[in-house]
């Protein structure tokens, strides 16, 4: 344990639990359903409300191998394509072998997919994969129907939930296990202000850190909170260098910031081409899939082709999909184009692409185990070894789908005692950053850390980072300290900044490309050095010590293991 915690009043009231999940999106409300049903008091904090997490926002859909003549082996080879040498292959297995019926039990669950004229479930490509296999629900509205159905089942069977709730710290007992999170309630729950839910078990469901990067298809939430709490807490992050850029996000001018419209790969799956200003198509020959290539090759292509032009932006065209198949297949992103003003019935889309999901992350088992005993993750915060370098495109639901009930399963298994929080004896807290410091931490992040990176580039990223740092650091030390009030908007940055400071670490560290790790100054994969992960972990003088494993395989998460 590191001792390291957020600046913050200390919790006034508690609750108690067998289980605390935190995050509401399919991994969280997945394992908190399943422990429920399992017979274990079971709470969910959740950042905003239950249904404003980041699945509701994934348009294409959910990958699993359903439709005649596919298998669980070809997925898998898909997987581990698009992955670049890096993923687990025992996890991959898991999650193909585990994955259909994992859907279908959401089916089961109240969540709607859409059918054939036949009745059977209509399935899609996307890039990276060989066949039909991406189920959908609402045409491009995927996420939100999954999302609706978890928090309806949720509701009926009364669950515990702690809505507009920021995480802050993991509590340990005397031996260092898992004794529950401290949190802040927004004026809006059952309790206001600081408190805690008391439990041996954990579950980080908290989603993606995008909000790292000026433009993103992650909502506003997304700030990393369940990767910096554990990095505090003294658990193991892997593969925090490997961030997906989307390769088609809606180009909204090269100013604009926060989260942006995404346009679903499904739209490429149905025969859309990106072009340039000329109309030309220039994924043909770049690869055998065209623009149905994994993302990493369709994002940099694209930004070849963008500063070979020495434009901001390229085009997705699907004039000849019509406004019959528009209005029905993808209403969601026919009405965000409409909405900025461009109609992709009659005119080419400008896009662009955008930080969109963290590949790597809290590093767990095949059961979702942490290396903090009790502490379990799931979900865009883990890291299982699933994506390695690059996500499979709609792999990521089926993931918090497969893994939350292996968690959940666990955890009703092991049913650890309740154990009272310890006292904290970790020396000062971290300084808190002033809030305005997010917009100069995504600046520094999109210019130094984004599509394209170099040695350079992350150099002088990790200076201004540094800089940041030790500037909070300072103020804290100062004999008229200026430094920011606890605060949800001033924690939001402080974690912000860590989970910058690792991931520019293990970038730095990573001297090739692979995945979606590129490397302008190492354009080469190179397997002899870099097959391998990289483990990063905070020193208790707060600083990221990088280690890089011997093998492209995973050490245990715990030595008896």
């Amino acid at each position: 344990m590191t001792g390291i915690r957020l600046t913050a009043p200390a919790p006034g009231w508690a609750i108690d639990a067998d289980v605390v999940v935190v995050g509401s999106g399919v991994a969280g409300l997945t394992t908190a359903l399943r422990c429920a049903a399992a017979g274990l008091d079971t709470v969910v904090v959740t950042k905003a409300r239950l249904d404003d997490g980041s699945t509701r926002w994934a348009q294409g859909g959910i990958a699993a191998a359903l439709g005649e003549g596919d298998t669980p082996e070809q997925h898998l080879d898909d997987t581990l394509v698009a992955g670049a040498g890096l993923c687990d292959e025992e996890a991959v297995r898991t999650l193909v072998t585990e994955g259909p019926d994992a859907v279908r039990r959401l089916i089961t669950t109240g969540a709607t997919f859409d059918t054939t004229d036949s009745g059977d479930i209509a399935l899609t490509r996307e890039g990276g994969h060989h066949r039909r296999r991406i189920a959908h629900a609402g045409g491009d509205a995927t996420g939100a129907e999954i999302s609706r159905a978890l928090v309806e089942a949720v509701r009926s069977a009364a669950l515990h939930t702690i809505e507009n709730a920021l995480v802050l710290d993991l509590l340990t007992d005397a031996e260092g296990r898992t004794a529950g999170v401290s949190l802040h309630v927004m004026g809006e729950g059952q309790h206001d202000g600081v408190g805690a839910v008391r439990a041996p078990s954990v579950v980080l469901a908290t989603g993606g850190m995008g909000q790292v990067f000026s433009a993103t298809t992650n909502p506003s939430v997304s700030t990393g909170d369940g990767v910096a709490l554990a990095l505090r807490a003294g658990a193991e992050v892997s593969d925090l260098e490997f961030v997906q850029f989307h390769p088609t996000v809606l180009f909204l001018g090269a100013d604009s910031e926060g989260q942006q419209p995404l346009v679903s790969e499904a739209v490429r799956g149905e025969g859309a081409h990106l072009v340039d200003a000329t109309g030309t198509r220039f994924m043909l020959g770049q690869h055998e899939l065209a623009e149905l290539a994994p993302r990493d090759i369709v994002a940099k292509a694209i930004t070849h082709q963008m500063h070979e032009h020495g434009t901001e932006h390229m085009y997705l065209d699907a004039r000849h999909f019509g406004a019959l198949m528009w209005e029905q297949r993808f209403p969601t992103i026919l009405a965000a184009c409409r909405a900025h003003g461009i109609d992709p019935v009659t005119e080419p889309i400008p896009v662009a692409p955008a930080a969109h999901y963290a590949s790597g992350g809290i590093r767990t088992d095949l059961r979702g185990r942490t290396t903090v005993p009790g502490l379990y993750a799931c979900g865009e915060v883990a890291c299982t070894g699933v994506h390695g370098a690059n996500r499979l495109a709609s792999n990521s639901l089926l993931e918090g789908l497969v893994f939350a009930e292996r968690i959940a399963a666990d955890i009703a298994e092991t049913r650890p005692p309740r154990t009272e929080p310890a006292e904290s004896t970790g020396g000062e807290p971290v300084a808190l950053l002033a809030p305005e410091t997010r917009t100069a931490i995504q600046r520094i992040m999109t210019r130094g850390a984004g599509v394209l990176r170099s040695a350079g580039s992350l150099a002088t990223a990790a200076e201004e980072l540094e800089a940041l740092h030790r500037s909070a650091a300072a103020d804290v030390d100062a004999a008229d300290p200026k430094d920011a009030v606890p605060g949800v908007d001033a924690w939001e940055v402080t974690n912000l900044l860590l989970v910058s400071r690792v991931l520019v670490a293990a970038a730095r560290e990573r001297e090739e490309t692979r995945g979606c790790h590129w490397r302008e100054d190492r354009p080469d994969r190179d397997d002899a050095h870099w097959r391998r992960h990289l483990v990063v972990r905070i020193a208790a003088d707060r600083t990221p010590v990088v280690h890089r494993t011997e093998t492209a395989a995973f050490p245990p998460v715990r030595p008896a293991d």
